[in-house]
């Protein structure tokens, strides 16, 4: 089992740090499938997103493409959201068909094509702090609830609003998922009970650490369009295939 998550996750950190993702999505879907409890498998999925993100949002800082004045307004709300997110108590049933629907949600945005022009955005929103405060709180809320950092919605989003270059919003999203992973960790805390095996960590993070690294590293130079659509593929499938699995369970 150790090694198939390890391979597993190699694999979903490459791809998902190379457009600014941590990859909490797949690594929850991943950890479904061993049938852990769902606030070990959140747990888990959101110490992985945090070793992966500190690498991308190293390498976007490094490089000059984070434009703090604009991520902070969407960020410092989405903190708290995502702490209150992650306290709420949830049963099993309902968490996986919240994930389920998510992962299908956020492969659709992740789906739809954006303009190629889009190197310059369509307008200055830094003065826009409202809308992006809501935007940032509400899909920290719901991150915090499935167990991920958020970037995964947000980058399509602002992608679709043209809110920044492409390489401006995967380093937004980088700093997005950090700040809300951590928030959400704080949550889970509060409601686990016992003691998690330290395998049951150790491989997933020493493998999100090589794929992060990896993948962080080739973002600065490659068109993330063709990986987001097969980010898109890998996370449609892992949306569909948990709400088949678990569909008894939840009606």
């Amino acid at each position: 089992m150790y090694l198939e998550i390890f391979v597993f996750f190699l694999i979903v950190s490459f791809i998902y740090s190379s457009v600014g993702f941590g990859g909490g999505s797949s690594y929850l879907a991943i950890l479904a499938m061993y049938s852990l409890p769902h606030q070990e498998i959140r747990l888990i999925a959101l110490i992985c997103n945090i070793i992966v993100v500190v690498g991308s949002v190293y390498i976007y800082v490094k490089n000059k493409q984070t434009d703090w004045k604009k991520i902070l307004p969407i960020t410092i709300v989405s903190v708290p959201m995502a702490y209150l997110g992650a306290i709420v108590k949830i049963s099993q049933s309902t968490f996986f068909m919240m994930l389920g629907v998510s992962l299908i949600i956020a492969a659709v945005l992740l789906w739809i094509k954006i303009d190629g022009s889009a190197e310059t955005p369509a307008k200055d929103q830094k003065s826009d702090i409202v809308k992006n405060s809501f935007l940032g709180g509400g899909i920290g809320f719901l991150s915090g609830m499935v167990g991920i950092g958020g970037g995964i919605f947000l980058s399509p989003i602002l992608n679709l609003m043209k809110w920044d270059v492409p390489k401006k919003i995967a380093a937004t999203a980088s700093v997005f998922i950090l700040a809300n992973s951590i928030a959400g960790i704080s949550g889970q805390l509060t409601q686990l009970s016992g003691n998690m095996l330290n395998m049951k960590i150790l491989y997933p993070c020493l493998s999100v650490f090589i794929g992060g690294q990896l993948g962080s590293r080739i973002s600065v130079r490659w068109n993330p369009i063709v990986i987001k659509r097969v980010t898109a593929v890998l996370v449609f499938s892992a949306g569909i295939n948990i709400l088949i699995k678990h569909w008894n369970h939840i009606y």
